[in-house]
Parts: C-alpha cells; structure tokens; sequence
C-alpha cells in the first residue's frame, strides 16, 4: 500500500468518526411510537466545585525564586510584602548581592539592621562585601562581630577564616575553619544561595586553599574528603609535596594506596 493510500485510509477514518456516512444521513427515520420517558436520577452525589489553587505567600514565591536563581523575580516578591520586616531587607540584599549590585545590597542590608541591631546575618552580608571588594580586614572584623551574636554558625566562622586566609593569617584561618567543621561536618560543600546568609568561597590562593582543607579533612578523619582536596590542590599547582608527609594530619593516610598514588600524581596545571 502506498504512503499516499495510507495517509488517504488515515484521513478517511478520522472523517468517518467527525461525520455520518451518506448511507446514515439517508436512512429512512423510524416509525413514531409513544413518547419515551426517563426517570431523572436521584442518586447521583452533587458536584463538588473545583477548588481553586493555593496561592503562596510572597515571601514563600521569593524563597523559591532564589533557590531557582531568578533573582529579580525574587526581589519582586519580597517588595510585596516588604514593609518593616528585616528578613526580607536582608533577602532583597542578597538577590542584589547575587546580581552584583553590591551598593544596592549594602543599603537594603543596613536598612534590615536599622529594623534589627543585633540581626547577625545582615553583619555577616556586610562582611561579605568588604570581603568581595578586598577589603579583608574589614570583613574580618564583621564577621567577629556576627560571632559574637550567633558563636554557634559555622558559616560564619567559615567566612572568618577565608577572611584570615586572605590576609595570610593561616594558623588563626585553620582554627577557624576547625571551629566551622566541628558545628557542621558538611560547611565547605554548601552550595546553595538561598537562606539568609552569605558563605563566601572565593580565593585567590586555590593550591593553598584546597591543601588546608585537604589538611583540615585529614586531621578530623574524613579521609574521602581529604584526597579530593589533596588532588584538587595538586591540579591547581600546590607544589610543595612534602608537607603531605611532614604535616602529623595526613599520617593517618599514608599507607593508602590512594595516598601514594596522589603523591605520584603529575597533573597538568588547571
């Protein structure tokens, strides 16, 4: 059969369905008998009307916005129901943040601690931005102050000692970042930019960086994660491969298979 005869039968049957044949539109109309009664039925349940869809609070819609990125969308949201709410000051700070816009991040987290003085998160923002402009000393003395509020962060103190790292204090950024990984074992794989507070993960120094955190992993026993950092250090040109046997945290790990073949390890630069 041709594609032609096909298609043909195809469209045939579909008219056949839309319309009575011309046998079925001549056939001779039956004989008129008594009228036909039917009885109403009395038993059907009564319609349930459709209930509409939940509307979500903007704050909620905002939160959303952020985990998806959609940062202007976001703000939009949040401007709804703004009105002298420090949370969402903050929020709105952040999405900006995101963007880039750190002037106008600045003002909408100041405007939160003019609503809430000791709101630690917005202190950690404004540390974040000293952060980002370099100025590290700054941010170092934000972050403090936010400790003092809330000790029990460890996004904070993980921030502290990014700060301390920038500014070439690394045994003070070690203790730092021990602090941080004994409140949560998971603090440097966060990921996610919703929230209320900022965790900077920027560095200029990554060889260096990645090796104390492969050292950090070491000395708390989370071996897996010390060798990812380990290799991520070496491929970011960390060339100093003695501190791996020298250094007392990564004597746990020396008789790894892993381990050795890391030390061995001739990556190509990143």
């Amino acid at each position: 059969m041709t594609s032609q005869s096909v298609s043909a039968l195809v469209f045939g049957v579909v008219i056949s369905l839309a319309v009575p044949s011309l046998g079925q539109a001549q056939a001779t109309p039956a004989a008129a008998g008594p009228p036909v009664t039917t009885t109403p039925q009395t038993d059907a349940p009564p319609a349930v009307p459709s209930e509409k869809p939940a509307v979500l609070p903007p704050q909620k819609m905002g939160d959303i916005f952020m985990a998806r990125k959609m940062y202007r969308e976001a703000i939009d949201s949040y401007k709804e129901a703004l009105d002298s709410v420090p949370v969402l000051w903050n929020k709105i700070g952040i999405a900006y943040h995101q963007l880039g816009q750190l002037d106008v991040a600045v003002r909408h987290y100041q405007e939160a601690l003019k609503l809430k003085k000791d709101y630690a998160e917005a202190i950690n923002n404004l540390g974040t931005i000293r952060y980002a402009r370099k100025d590290y000393k700054g941010a170092e003395k934000d972050y403090r102050k936010a400790l003092k509020l809330v000790p029990k962060s460890a996004s904070i103190w993980s921030n502290l000692g990014t700060a301390l790292f920038a500014r070439k204090k690394y045994n003070e950024a070690m203790e730092a970042y021990n602090t941080a990984l004994k409140l949560d074992a998971d603090v440097f794989e966060h990921r996610s930019m919703g929230g209320s507070l900022m965790q900077e993960r920027t560095v200029e120094e990554r060889a260096m960086f990645h090796f104390y955190l492969a050292k950090l992993y070491a000395g708390a026993g989370q071996t897996e994660r010390a060798l990812q950092y380990m290799r991520m250090a070496l491929e970011e040109g960390f060339s100093d491969r003695k501190k791996f046997i020298e250094e007392p945290e990564f004597s746990t790990l020396q008789d790894l298979p892993e381990f050795k073949e890391l030390l061995a390890y001739q990556p190509r630069v990143l």
